[in-house]
């Protein structure tokens, strides 16, 4: 009897476990379920967290620590790919879709499964990606003042990211460039903030366009083919002291709010969905540490909902030298108001201080809160939760005709034409086609990595043609001139052997190398050294066009009296069949100056407004030409016109004539009559 009751309290033991863990099982959790409003799945999510959990997903990474492992116990919330940072050389689409789904598999293995969200530079299309379109850096978009264009370049990157299975962007930057001697100048679309407001166009292109009961400040993101944006560097980086990179920004409130503040409102109303913060400092105060600006300014005054990111080791730089107080650095940018931390590679050292100053009570578990219901909102926001996992179905977009040619539309309509001429009755451009012999010269006429400038491929760019894929501007001028046009290339062609080749014109094609962030900083803006020679060798001796390849004005006075034309084409990207598409005539001259060409450094700072103005090209400054069609449009016209006119004075005469014959006619009759009376 005794065995018969414990083998059935056995029995019902086992019954009843089962039935309490498939409860457990099918727990229903509201944070999972799509069809519950965000804020309610976020509240739900916030309630399981573990303050660990929190802070985890605080966290950003770069993708060559990360792991599945990495991922699932230390609660990563976000990995990154640095510049130049991807999963092989060459990688394919293919490439970077299996490597993210290896790190979100791990972060959907933790125990809330709640999905890691990458990020990616892609700041002139997606540039850390072989193959992909590279579009012209914002130095050269500023100059169409096309904010359209700038929409559909946005929706064309988000594609391409998209297809490599990255589903945000640290992009655009929205500097206001007040000085070329900055390093980063062409990552600005224009020393005027009005422009840049304009091409704040590229978020909803990025981002999808915000449906139109939208809440004022919360992120959007439209879908599997959209991205979420970032606008930086939150604030003033355009602004430093002689334009030194992550310098000091010497302004007033006033001058704060009216130059580099215009482009973040008109983000936030756009819906982007993060913002990061600048190296530099506001009157001596760090970006990364400004309370006032971050967690008052940007968050409660401007509304903004979507979560702020610091840069790249951005916290670390707080302190002078940098980290030499890691804790403090923690501590103040937190308190500050970011709420992700890129700490591409010591994450456990962060991890480790945040959890030590929240359990301390240093920063309160409401800031922590704060960051993690902004961040979950985003990923939420975006589907990250129902579509965690990447797939291949968009790889065909990354690099398509469709974007590239997307891309040369953008390269013809960003050059600025300065000189067509060395006098207004005879302009050299556009060129002839069909001519015996041309000469293109220069250093950056065959140079793909030159043209491109910094951020693609690797950080600082690269040097050569075989990095990536794309048509540099010598390939173009091959393709569009006539089959029985002989072009000789010369990278430093001497004096003698222009005059002896009897050449129609010349092609020189001279500026920068690439270069990124403070590398780029430079007190001279002299082109690369052969580019004077150059110049004066071939422009001395035959009618000659010179492309200037360069992310900011630099030095060119010196040599306009000896040039017959003159191109600012900025930093193309990889379609260099843009440039020859208005060298050649197949389209006009559009674009104006969105920054102030300099006569010298010395004048430095100048920009369109100051006293002391007085540019060698000013701000909105640029040639226009037609097309070799309508010109020839034109002048058939006026031809048309002209017989026309011709035909009606033959026409009159002739019934002029032919009414005087008449009169005379008559009058001989009258007179008859009266001698025969």
């Amino acid at each position: 009897m005794s065995r018969a009751l414990v083998h059935l309290l056995g029995v019902l033991w086992v019954c009843w476990w089962l039935a309490s863990t498939g409860e457990a099982q099918t727990e229903y959790l509201r944070y999972k379920d799509p069809k519950q409003p965000v804020a309610t799945r976020i509240k739900d999510l916030m309630s399981r967290m573990t303050v660990e959990e929190k802070i985890g997903q605080m966290v950003q990474i770069d993708r060559s620590v990360a792991n599945a492992k990495v991922m699932k116990t230390s609660f990563i919330g976000s990995v990154l790919s640095g510049g130049g940072s991807e999963p092989l050389p060459k990688a394919t689409a293919e490439d970077w879709v299996n490597m993210i789904n290896e790190f979100q598999k791990g972060a959907l293995e933790s125990r809330l499964g709640i999905p890691m969200i990458y990020g990616i530079d892609a700041v002139h299309g997606h540039n850390n990606v072989y193959n992909a379109t590279i579009f012209p850096h914002n130095v050269g978009l500023g100059c169409t003042r096309d904010p359209d264009l700038a929409q559909r370049i946005g929706a064309a990157t988000a594609l391409e990211v998209r297809a490599t299975g990255i589903p945000y962007v640290f992009a655009p930057c929205i500097a206001v460039c007040r000085d070329p001697r900055w390093g980063r100048c062409y990552e600005s679309y224009s020393e005027d903030a009005k422009i840049v407001q304009e091409m704040t166009a590229i978020i909803p292109g990025l981002q999808g366009s915000i449906p139109a009961n939208s809440r004022k400040g919360f992120p959007y993101v439209g879908g599997k083919t959209k991205v979420a944006a970032c606008a930086k560097h939150f604030v003033g980086d355009g602004g430093t002291v002689k334009g030194v990179n992550e310098n000091n920004t010497l302004i007033d409130w006033h001058g704060l709010l009216s130059i580099h503040m215009p482009a973040y409102s008109d983000s936030i109303i756009k819906g982007v969905s993060t913002v990061m913060v600048s190296y530099s400092s506001w009157n001596g105060v760090k970006m990364h540490a400004n309370r006032d600006l971050v967690a008052g300014f940007l968050k409660n005054t401007l509304k903004f909902k979507g979560f702020v990111i610091s840069d790249w080791q951005g916290i670390d730089r707080i302190t002078s030298p940098p980290d030499s107080n890691y804790t403090y650095s923690v501590q103040a940018s937190i308190e500050a108001g970011v709420d992700m931390v890129m700490v591409p590679f010591k994450y456990d050292e962060f991890i480790q201080d945040l959890t030590l100053l929240v359990k301390s009570n240093i920063i309160p578990m409401e800031r922590i809160d704060d960051a993690v219901e902004r961040i979950l909102l985003v990923k939420f926001t975006m589907g990250l939760f129902e579509n965690p996992l990447a797939d291949t179905s968009l790889v065909n977009e990354l690099g398509s005709q469709e974007h590239r040619d997307l891309a040369r539309e953008a390269v013809r309509k960003s050059l600025v034409l300065l000189k067509n001429g060395k006098n207004e009755s005879t302009p050299l451009l556009p060129l002839p086609k069909k001519v015996p012999k041309v000469l293109v010269a220069g250093s950056h006429a065959d140079n793909l990595g030159y043209q491109c400038g910094g951020w693609t491929i690797k950080w600082q760019g690269f040097n050569g043609n075989s990095d990536t894929r794309g048509t540099t501007i010598l390939s173009a001028i091959k393709s569009a001139v006539d089959p029985s046009t002989e072009v000789v290339y010369r990278d430093n062609p001497d004096n003698e052997f222009v005059k002896s080749n009897n050449f129609e014109y010349a092609i020189v094609v001279v500026g920068e190398p690439p270069y990124a962030e403070t590398a780029g900083d430079s007190t001279t803006l002299i082109m690369m050294e052969s580019g004077p020679n150059v110049i004066n060798n071939v422009c001395g001796t035959v009618k000659c066009v010179v492309v200037i390849i360069s992310g900011r004005p630099i030095v060119i006075e010196p040599y306009v009296s000896t040039i017959d034309a003159l191109v600012a084409a900025w930093l193309p990207g990889t379609e260099g069949q843009g440039v020859t598409d208005v060298l050649f005539g197949d389209y006009g001259f559009t674009g104006k100056l969105a920054r102030t060409w300099f006569k010298s450094v010395d004048q430095l700072p100048m920009n369109v407004g100051d006293p002391h103005y007085d540019p060698l090209y000013p701000f909105g400054f640029g040639l226009t030409t037609e097309s070799v069609k309508d010109l020839v449009a034109r002048s058939t016209s006026a031809s048309i016109g002209v017989r026309a006119s011709i035909f009606t004075i033959m026409v009159t005469l002739f019934i002029g004539l032919y009414l005087t014959g008449m009169l005379v006619i008559l009058s001989l009759y009258i007179m008859s009559l009266f001698f025969t009376y």
